[in-house]
């Protein structure tokens, strides 16, 4: 290739890449992998396409695809926090933690206060029942920036599966307090005041979340699950046909609908709710 058409070359593969990049804006991923596999084509040395391609492919389930992709693009740069942590973030997806924890710390080592690759670590963290090590991840994302809605509902999350719900009732707190309207925190706050026995305060969260998105599962789940408490079943049961209408995949949604059912003595349906939320969750 002569100087003057791999300059025509760079050329084009640049604007590919920028309109790939407002594709991937949109959530168009497929139409950025075809811009990105022709600048790729045009400029095999483009490490930025094999980076974003990759995300393109990770974000549509496609593993392998962007396992390859990260893995191409390290190879042109290899001190890429990005493509560490977004392969770590492939890895945990593909149940492969030790290699996705070797990514995540290798990339913090780089980009030692990334907020999302300190995220991912810390949800991969939570999910091997490593708590301790996951919280510190957590807190250290609220102390890098408390104004993050999404970082104190992370941590209230966690405190919640660790069964602190005291902890977790102030941390979905504050998350209001930054974001009034997060749907997240009012569901998480609304859980936890159920769990602490104070259910009038839990069904005003858990409605303020519901007519704020009211085709939000785990919100009208959860509300389902206060107003079965408060012995509203009619209602209660309202709740729970929508949340799993909204999301059939959702197994602690049948599984509180199958325990209305058993209380109203509908057992043949009760059955079945708890055989689906068996099948679901194994």
């Amino acid at each position: 290739m002569n100087a003057d058409a791999d300059e025509a070359a760079r050329g084009r593969a640049n604007v590919l890449y920028s309109r790939a990049e407002s594709y991937f804006n949109l959530d168009r991923n497929d139409a950025a992998i075809a811009d990105l596999t022709e600048a790729i084509t045009l400029v095999p040395g483009m490490a930025r396409a094999w980076r974003m391609r990759g995300e393109c492919h990770r974000l549509n389930d496609r593993y392998d695809a962007a396992l390859s992709d990260f893995d191409e693009a390290l190879k042109l740069e290899p001190d890429s926090a990005f493509s560490i942590g977004s392969r770590g973030q492939v890895y945990a997806a593909l149940d492969r933690p030790e290699e996705a924890l070797a990514d995540f710390e290798h990339a913090l080592t780089l980009a030692p206060g990334e907020h999302w690759i300190l995220d991912s670590r810390a949800g991969l963290l939570a999910d091997l029942g490593r708590w301790d090590e996951s919280l510190t991840d957590l807190t250290k994302l609220i102390e890098l920036d408390g104004e993050s809605a999404r970082s104190w509902s992370r941590r209230g999350d966690l405190y919640y599966r660790m069964d602190l719900y005291t902890e977790a009732l102030d941390d979905f707190t504050q998350a209001l307090r930054v974001e009034p309207g997060s749907v997240r925190a009012l569901t998480g706050r609304g859980d936890t005041l159920r769990m602490l026995d104070r259910d009038e305060e839990a069904l005003a969260d858990l409605t303020s979340a519901v007519q704020l998105a009211p085709d939000n599962a785990s919100a009208l789940a959860s509300r389902g699950a206060t107003l079965a408490d408060l012995e509203r079943f009619e209602e209660a049961m309202a709740d729970l046909d929508r949340a799993v209408e909204a999301a059939p995949g959702y197994a602690w949604a049948y599984q509180v609908r199958g325990g209305v059912l058993q209380t109203l003595d509908r057992h043949e349906e009760a059955v079945a709710d708890f055989t689906r939320a068996l099948d679901l969750e194994p």
